[in-house]
């Protein structure tokens, strides 16, 4: 691990580094302006030495949640806080009632799919041309909740 760190509620504060952020790990970043109409219950950031390094954002619909973006500071990849805060999120979810989870990973990008299998999501489809810049095909999926099915 990278040293201490804390996971907590996104707030208003936390968006022009949580866009900063985005901006570093995605070719077709969200504004910081997405985020906000997302902050409560299910928006985490994860700081280190005061600084926020990663984020996750998730919707809930009844029992299902979707992950709609997860990522940590390109810096801080590979230490552990992408596993920290989904794992957060996940078990914030299962107790406000969450029993499936789904989100979409870019077909080409091969470490996040390693990632979330090895976090214990399955494949469950594929969603035609869902990506822009580029124009890309999104891998579905989809983890049950309820029992740590993690390798």
């Amino acid at each position: 691990m990278v040293g201490r760190f804390r996971i907590r509620a996104a707030t208003p504060a936390d968006l022009e580094r949580v866009a900063a952020i985005e901006r570093t790990v995605f070719s077709d970043p969200w504004p910081a302006s997405a985020f906000g109409s997302l902050l409560g219950e299910d928006a985490l950031v994860l700081e280190l030495d005061g600084q926020v390094e990663g984020y996750v954002f998730a919707r809930r619909m009844g029992q299902e949640a979707e992950i709609l973006n997860l990522a940590v500071r390109p810096e801080r990849q590979g230490a552990g806080l992408g596993r920290s805060l989904l794992d957060a999120a996940l078990a914030q979810l299962l107790d406000r009632g969450v029993s499936q989870v789904f989100l979409e990973v870019r077909c080409s990008n091969t470490g996040a799919q390693a990632f979330y299998h090895r976090m214990g999501f399955e494949s469950a489809g594929v969603r035609r041309g869902y990506y822009s810049q580029p124009v890309e095909d999104a891998f579905v999926l989809r983890r049950d909740l309820g029992s740590d099915s993690r390798e």
